[in-house]
């Protein structure tokens, strides 16, 4: 396999578990040195004990809510390799909520982590970037808010919708300095929280997928390997969806090949 990301160095926002764990194992097989962050240390020390046999990663325990913290993480990056080549801002939740039940406090919440952390991330590294005369940026937003809809996911939804929203207008503000900014789209993935919904939830999303399967991890890190390296040096502002196929049918008949009378 050709290491897309040799000699490269790139942060991860939520690179403990779940797609983030994923971006990290594929950054790392393809030659990338990385850095996650995350808020629980616990979480961050095991997935760098799993991964270490791929390549060279470390960790910053970090809040991307607090600018302190944000601070602290991409000053960190700096001290241990000099520079930063790549910045995925993965780190997300997703509770449901209904809108007639939603309080005030978890919209906020949720804004918070998706947007907030995502503006305060690349804010930080875009310095760093500048000097060194470019770098490329990857958020991981979802096909639910900018593409689909799904009840119970109206706030989350509008924050990934936000994240895309701020990409194109990121991407060419900041062109000029020679970074890209782009997004992964992903449907559903194999994840802890996706696996907490329940096998009925499964069961339903992979009837809806048209491969017939539900994505893994590194099928996200993959598709974002390629918008952090110099193969995709001249996209910028674009999305990348990772879904199986999600999204393409009209409904699930549609996915019924006609008989033939």
């Amino acid at each position: 396999m050709a290491r897309l990301l040799e000699g490269k160095f790139a942060i991860i926002t939520g690179g403990s578990k779940g797609i983030g764990k994923g971006i990290a194992e594929a950054f790392l097989k393809h030659g990338a040195t990385v850095v996650i962050a995350s808020r629980k240390e616990q979480d961050l020390q095991k997935t760098v004990e799993e991964l270490s046999g791929f390549g060279q990663i470390s960790y910053v325990v970090a809040d991307v809510s607090k600018t302190e913290d944000i601070q602290r993480m991409v000053s960190t990056t700096i001290e241990r390799h000099g520079r930063i080549d790549v910045l995925c801002s993965n780190v997300g939740i997703y509770p449901m909520s209904l809108i007639e039940d939603m309080t005030e406090e978890e919209w906020d919440y949720i804004n918070t982590i998706n947007v907030k952390g995502m503006f305060l991330s690349i804010k930080e590294c875009i310095p760093h970037m500048k000097k060194q005369g470019g770098g490329s940026i990857v958020i991981t937003s979802s096909i639910t808010g900018p593409i689909t809809g799904f009840a119970g996911w109206s706030h989350y939804g509008a924050t990934k919708a936000a994240q895309l929203g701020f990409m194109r207008s990121a991407a060419i503000e900041l062109a000029r300095y020679g970074i890209r900014v782009n997004a992964v789209l992903p449907g559903n993935i194999v994840s802890e929280g996706l696996l907490s919904l329940g096998e009925e939830y499964l069961d339903i999303m992979k009837r809806s997928i048209p491969l017939g399967t539900l994505g893994e991890p590194q099928d996200v890190g993959n598709a974002a390997a390629f918008l952090a390296s110099d193969l995709a040096k001249f996209i910028t502002g674009q999305t990348i969806v990772v879904d199986g196929g999600q999204i393409l049918p009209e409904s699930t008949e549609a996915m019924e090949l006609p008989t033939k009378e």
